[in-house]
Parts: structure tokens; sequence; C-alpha cells
């Protein structure tokens, strides 16, 4: 029986969830190398932001209570800067109307 494309992504995000949580669990966040960290960050942004663009995005691009605010700052101002933005830049999209 052949498996979805759909059926492939859900395991293989499962992969990394394991693998990150189990890194996370015992204090060893250098158990996800950096190389796979950035490959899964650019694809889930690059997805996410295919999706928010269409007629129907995602309600949320994380779980709320899985994150702390301190979570999302920081890797909102590493991929503000690994952009090459600034605040500026983000403040000219941040009020935009969505669709």
């Amino acid at each position: 029986m052949a498996v979805s494309v759909q059926a492939k992504a859900h395991l293989l995000g499962d992969d990394f969830v394991e693998a990150t949580e189990r890194a996370l669990a015992a204090g060893q966040p250098g158990q996800v190398s950096d190389a796979e960290l950035e490959r899964v960050m650019t694809a889930a942004v690059r997805l996410y932001a295919a999706k928010a663009e269409t007629d129907k995005p995602p309600a949320h691009p994380i779980t709320p209570s899985a994150v702390t605010p301190t979570d999302i700052v920081v890797t909102v101002s590493d991929l503000i800067r690994a952009a090459g933005m600034n605040l500026w830049d983000l403040s000219m999209w941040f009020n935009r109307k969505k669709s």
C-alpha cells in the first residue's frame, strides 16, 4: 500500500519533534545539528508563508502553550536578523490586512 505525501510529511514531522523533545529533555540541544535545524526551520517558514497567503491560512503558526514568550522573541529576532531585516521592515508588514 502506498503512503500518501501527507502521511509521509506527518511521519517526518514526528521524527523531528521526537528528536527535539529528547534533546531538550536531556538538556542537550546540540543533539540536533545546526544544519538540520536550519533546514527544518527554512522549510517550515516557507511552507507557513505559502499557506498564510491562501484563502484558508493556518489558525496559528505555533501551539501557544508549548512555547514561552522568550522562545518567540529569540526566534523572531534571529529570523529578522538572518533575513537582513530590521524592526522598521517588520512594522510595514505587521499591520497589513490579511486577505
